[in-house]
C-alpha cells in the first residue's frame, strides 16, 4: 500500500500547481495543550506573534492514546493510529510476553513502523527536498535528506543522522557529541537538548532551504511530567521552546526566505496533573489472572497482561483459548476500579478509539481503561497496592484524545495563510493535508482534510 501510493505521488508530481508556500516548518512543543495559549503566566511572544499574523485554533483533537509516537506519526501522515500503525509509545508483544517499546525509537526504522505515507514522503516524491530534527518514528527515513534520529544512544545518533550534517554540524560547532549526555541528565539536560536540536535545524535551514522541516522540541513534555500542567517550571520550558520558534524564525530571515515560508507551531498532546496511580496488573493478581517471577516478571501461566500508556492502560488477554470467558470475567472488575472513568471494549475501537481489533493487528489490546482526571496507570508487577498516591503532583498524559485537558495548540503562519483568524476547533488529522496544500502537491488517503478556512 506505501509503495503504490508513494507511486501514485511520484507519478502526480507533474500536475502540482504553483505552491502557496515554498517552505514549511513543522514545529511539534511537546505537551503544549491548548490552555497555555490564553494563560496570562505563559509567556509566548513568538508564538503569539505568529498567530496575530495567521491562524490559530482554539483546540487541537489529538490522536489516541494522547503519546508522543502515536500523535507526531499522525501529525505527519494524517491518518489515524489503525491506518499508520504506531499504535503507541510501546506495545505488548503476546508471542515473547513482553513490552516492546517504540519510543524512543530503539529498535526500528521507520519504514518498519509506519504504514502509510508521510508528508516527508510525498514532498519528496514531488521532487522537494525533505529535513527531520529527532521527530519520532523517523528513524532511518529514506525520504529524509538531513536528519537525526529521535534517540538517546550516541550510537543511534549517529549511525542514523545523515553523515554530511553531523560533518557540518561539527564543522560549525554544534555539540553534537553532548546529545548522550544531555539526554542522561533529565530535566537537567532538556534545555540544552532543544538548544542543540535547534542549532541543528537553524543550519540545514540557512545552508540547505528544505521545503520541509519538522522538528521536536522536548522541554516542556518534560517538565510537566516531573511537577504538572500549569506551574512555574512548565511556564519557564514553554517560554523556552518559544524562544527556539523565535530562533527558527530569524533563521529564515538569514537565509532570505521567511516570506516564502509557513510555519506551523503544534503539539502532540496535552496533560493531566495526578496525584494517584491504578495498577490494574495488581487488581488482576488478586483475582489470579496475572503471576509475576520475583516480582519482576510475567509468569507463564498469567492469562492477562495491563499495559500502562500513561492516562490509558492495554490489557492484553493471554489465554487465547479462553479470551472470551477472561475477558466477561475481568471487564467489571477493572471497570470498576477507582480512579478508571471509562472502558473501550473492542467493539469501541474503530468508532471511539480508532485503533483496530486484536483480531486484525495483535499488537492491540483487548480492552482499554481510560483513567480520569488526577488519575494515571502504572504496569508494575512489584507493587501489591491498586491505588498509589503520588505525592508531590505530577504530570501525565495517554489519556482519551476528547478529555478536555488532552486537546493541543496550533498556530499557522506565513506564506499562503490567512492573518488574524481564530478557528474553534481542528483535528491533528488535518495538519498533513493542510502541509500538502500550502507545498502544492496531492495527499491522497488522509483521514483528515484541508483546512481551507485557514487559507489564502
Amino acid at each position: 500500500m506505501l509503495a503504490r501510493t508513494l507511486s501514485l505521488l511520484a507519478a502526480t508530481a507533474s500536475l502540482i500547481n504553483a505552491a502557496p508556500s515554498e517552505h514549511v516548518i513543522l514545529v511539534s512543543i511537546d505537551g503544549w495543550a491548548h490552555h497555555y495559549f490564553d494563560d496570562p503566566k505563559c509567556h509566548m511572544p513568538a508564538v503569539k506573534s505568529l498567530a496575530a499574523n495567521g491562524v490559530r485554533a482554539k483546540r487541537m483533537e489529538c490522536s489516541f492514546p494522547t503519546v508522543t509516537w502515536t500523535n507526531h506519526t499522525t501529525l505527519v501522515t494524517g491518518v489515524h493510529p489503525a491506518k499508520h500503525g504506531v499504535l503507541a509509545n510501546a506495545y505488548f508483544d503476546r508471542a515473547t510476553r513482553k513490552k516492546v517499546l517504540l519510543i524512543p525509537d530503539p529498535l526500528f526504522n521507520k519504514d518498519e513502523i509506519v504504514k502509510t505515507p508521510t508528508i516527508y514522503d510525498a514532498a519528496k516524491a514531488a521532487g522537494l527536498t525533505t529535513a527531520g530534527v529527532i521527530w519520532p518514528a523517523s528513524r532511518g527515513a529514506k525520504t529524509l535528506d538531513w536528519t537525526v534520529p529521535d534517540v538517546f544512544e550516541q550510537e543511534l545518533f549517529e549511525k542514523y543522522g545523515t553523515p554530511s550534517l553531523l560533518e557540518e554540524a561539527r564543522a560549525a560547532g554544534i555539540p553534537v557529541e553532548k546529545q548522550m549526555e544531555w539526554c542522561k541528565l533529565g530535566n537537567a539536560g532538556k534545555a540544552q537538548r532543544d538548544y542543540m536540536y535547534t542549532l541543528l535545524a537553524t543550519h540545514i535551514i540557512k545552508k540547505h532551504k528544505p521545503n520541509f522541516l519538522a522538528i521536536h522540541l522536548v522541554s516542556l513534555d518534560s517538565f510537566e511530567h516531573a511537577h504538572g500542567r500549569q506551574v512555574p517550571e512548565a511556564y519557564w520550558a514553554a517560554n523556552d521552546s518559544d524562544n527556539r520558534v523565535a530562533d527558527l524564525i530569524r533563521a529564515t530571515e538569514e537565509a532570505g526566505i521567511r516570506e516564502k515560508t509557513t510555519f506551523v507551531i503544534t503539539t502532540d498532546h496535552g496533560f493531566v496533573t495526578f496525584t494517584k496511580s491504578i495498577n490494574a496488573n495488581a487488581a488482576l493478581r488478586k483475582e489470579g489472572f496475572v503471576k509475576a517471577v520475583l516480582g519482576k516478571n510475567l509468569a507463564p501461566d498469567s492469562q492477562v497482561f495491563a499495559m500502562a500508556e500513561g492516562g490509558a492502560c492495554f490489557v492484553y488477554v493471554l489465554d487465547e483459548a479462553n479470551r472470551e470467558s477472561v475477558l466477561k470475567q475481568i471487564t467489571p472488575t477493572l471497570a470498576k476500579l477507582k480512579g478508571v472513568s471509562g472502558v473501550a471494549e473492542a467493539r469501541d475501537f474503530d468508532s471511539k478509539l480508532h485503533h483496530l481489533t486484536a483480531d486484525k493487528d495483535g499488537r492491540e489490546p483487548d480492552l482499554v481503561l481510560l483513567a480520569g482526571d488526577g488519575y494515571t496507570f502504572t504496569d508494575s508487577l512489584a507493587d501489591n497496592d491498586v491505588i498509589i498516591p503520588n505525592d508531590p503532583p505530577k504530570g501525565a498524559h495517554g489519556h482519551y484524545h476528547l478529555d478536555p485537558n488532552l486537546y493541543g495548540s496550533i498556530v499557522i503562519s506565513g506564506a499562503g495563510v490567512k492573518q488574524g483568524v481564530v478557528l474553534d476547533e481542528v483535528k491533528n488529522i488535518d495538519v498533513t493535508p493542510t502541509m500538502a496544500k500550502l507545498l502544492g502537491f496531492p495527499f491522497p488517503g488522509a483521514d483528515g482534510r484541508v483546512l481551507d478556512e485557514a487559507l489564502k
